[in-house]
């Protein structure tokens, strides 16, 4: 396994501990950010993973790792579901997402609530579909919260998961690695006024476990018919696994 990528390094409090408050430090700017980072492209990233599920249909769904809500936000539009629940383990996130719900009028169809993402408040085969759009990589322990993902998925239910991974073509992967490691914890220092926050992306993004060897932790944690799809040579792929 490679070693855990925290946040602050600060060796007296958990992983957990310290991504819940990183997000609680950058939620009233990540939303532009992230846009604005990634030029937009973003937004078409997600609409590629929510398509994942077009054909399934599904009626209650979790988000995972739900942020600020965008995620489920246009799940809610492209697979108009019955209810979307969106789970988060910092505060600060969820109270922008709960900001933007009420002002679209959403509460029937989306609730968030605190939760973590390895000890979900949940029972077994309660979710036709799980989603997660850039969280795993923050999980403290990624075998344990996809098996728990798996734990609340109904039987024959999908998880997508969408996340960065590392470009291997020239010239991608090197354009990459300079944006990331140097242009993005400036751009991210400027405006969020929490400098570690967007070294500590880069950092993650590389220490996780991609492509095949993901696979093979959602295979470990149960899931079937896994699949991979990279987006933009790399930048990003989608996941799939069936319960």
């Amino acid at each position: 396994m490679s070693k855990t990528v925290t946040p602050y390094q600060n060796e007296q409090v958990t992983k957990k501990e310290q991504v819940a408050d990183m997000f609680n430090n950058i939620s009233k700017t990540y939303d532009f950010l992230n846009h604005f980072m990634s030029l937009g492209i973003d937004i078409i990233w997600r609409k590629k993973a929510i398509n994942e599920l077009k054909i399934d249909k599904p009626q209650l769904i979790l988000d995972v790792a739900t942020g600020t809500g965008d995620f489920a936000f246009e799940a809610l539009k492209i697979l108009k579901p019955r209810k979307i629940i969106g789970v988060d383990i910092s505060q600060g996130m969820l109270n922008i997402a709960e900001q933007k719900i009420e002002k679209r009028g959403l509460g029937d169809r989306f609730e968030v609530k605190l939760g973590d993402s390895e000890k979900l408040p949940f029972s077994d085969d309660e979710f036709d579909a799980v989603t997660v759009a850039y969280g795993v990589r923050n999980f403290e322990d990624l075998q344990k919260g996809l098996t728990d993902i798996n734990r609340v998925l109904k039987p024959g239910g999908k998880a997508v998961v969408l996340e960065f991974s590392k470009p291997k073509g020239f010239p991608i992967k090197q354009l990459y690695s300079f944006y990331f490691n140097y242009i993005t914890p400036g751009i991210g220092k400027l405006f969020s006024k929490d400098s570690r926050a967007y070294t500590y992306l880069p950092e993650s993004v590389a220490a996780f476990p991609d492509g095949e060897a993901f696979i093979n932790v959602m295979k470990a944690a149960g899931f079937k018919n896994t699949k991979i799809r990279p987006l933009a040579f790399g930048i990003c792929s989608i996941y799939t696994g069936v319960k």
